[in-house]
């Protein structure tokens, strides 16, 4: 049996921890012994807890925000947790994460580390010094790191353009999904009579953590724009987070008011999705963002900003329309051409499927290309 540990910051309900629990549920269990460390809170703790064969950590220490001692004490948790397990393969997801994981694996001299980039930690809305930072602290790491592996083409590129690595040091692996159960999803009616909506009505929704990545606030400029031309056009935001009170007064001030729903989390995105015309993200920055390819392979049209790899996937104009980011106005452009042309979105679902339904995008080709890349580590290839 071989020892594995993932370490994550916090299972909070986005892309990342997602995938990280479907690869944890369909790995062999008769070939590793796995082992998950990460945050004491988090909304995806209780799924974690009920995975069979999975021993959960949850750390005393470990958190999102940056706290000199708290890190430094998480460190060394982690470390006494590899030297304990007899781990020999860490793998670290997110951020912080990967950092204090890594870290903590080269001080245990643990054989194998690896690091997943679901986005890089810098990004060009940080200030230079904080940029810096997590470039240097990236390159320290990635000189100890066996593989690094990137859901999209474009993360490699920053990565190597950052120098951080070599190039021989990356590894493609696209998120997984289960196509076929979100194409299968056909609850239209009853996802718009949950959130109180019609089934003639417009529908546009968007699933994001509220929080300046995500630009939810762009959303709902959006929605007043749309609302002038499209007044019967509803809008449903999934998810919630540190944004939620100034887009609440934002709603207030634009007489959003029964125009916007706030679902809060939700954990079948399927069924939201499944209610939706059109499906927009206003991200700033993204690795590849998975509510995107969710809703690609829920059948709904995307309209989305130009960030990291939805790019490789959505190409602009074939499978979606890709714009600026913050560029509100040409997003409106977007979604008022999709929303006045069902036959457009019929286009766009088509061709999604088809470049959604390619192996690399399925939950069973990332489960066997990350089970090889362990298996030729293991050997070392």
């Amino acid at each position: 049996m071989i020892n594995l540990l993932y370490v994550i910051t916090k299972l909070e309900l986005g892309g990342a921890q997602k995938q990280l629990l479907s690869l944890i549920i369909n790995l062999d269990k008769q070939k590793f012994n796995i082992f998950l460390f990460t945050a004491q809170d988090g909304w995806l703790i209780p799924e974690a807890s009920s995975i069979a064969g999975l021993t959960l950590k949850k750390s005393k220490f470990l958190e999102r925000v940056i706290n000199p001692l708290k890190d430094v004490l998480a460190l060394i948790e982690i470390y006494y947790f590899i030297k304990k397990n007899r781990i020999q393969i860490v793998h670290t997801h997110s951020s912080k994460a990967g950092i204090l994981g890594r870290l903590a694996a080269k001080f245990a001299k643990t054989p194998i580390i690896i690091h997943t980039v679901h986005g890089w930690s810098f990004n060009d809305y940080q200030s230079l010094s904080i940029k810096y930072l997590y470039v240097f602290l990236e390159k320290i790491c990635a000189a100890f790191t066996s593989k690094i592996v990137v859901v999209s083409r474009f993360d490699q590129d920053k990565g190597l353009k950052n120098l951080i690595g070599c190039k021989n040091q990356y590894v493609l692996i696209r998120y997984g999904l289960d196509v076929q159960a979100f194409k299968d999803i056909n609850k239209r009616s009853e996802a718009r009579k949950s959130l109180g909506l019609n089934d003639s009505d417009l529908v546009v929704g968007m699933v994001a953590c509220f929080k300046p990545q995500k630009a939810p606030l762009d959303f709902i400029e959006l929605a007043s724009l749309i609302k002038r031309d499209f007044p019967a056009t509803k809008f449903v935001l999934a998810g919630d987070g540190q944004l939620r009170k100034k887009i609440d007064a934002r709603i207030k001030q634009l007489n959003l008011e029964g125009e916007v729903i706030l679902t809060g989390w939700h954990k079948d995105i399927g069924l939201i999705l499944s209610g939706l015309d059109v499906f927009v993200l206003t991200s700033l920055w993204e690795g590849l963002p998975i509510a995107a390819l969710e809703a690609m392979a829920a059948g709904v049209a995307l309209v989305a900003t130009d960030t990291g790899g939805i790019a490789e996937v959505a190409r602009n104009g074939q499978a979606g329309y890709l714009v600026a980011p913050h560029d509100i106005l040409s997003m409106r452009n977007r979604l008022e051409e999709l929303l006045s042309s069902p036959r457009k979105r019929d286009e766009f679902v088509r061709r999604s499927w088809e470049a959604i339904g390619a192996e690399e995008f399925l939950l069973s080709g990332m489960c066997k290309n990350t089970a090889q890349l362990y298996s030729n580590l293991l050997q070392g290839e």
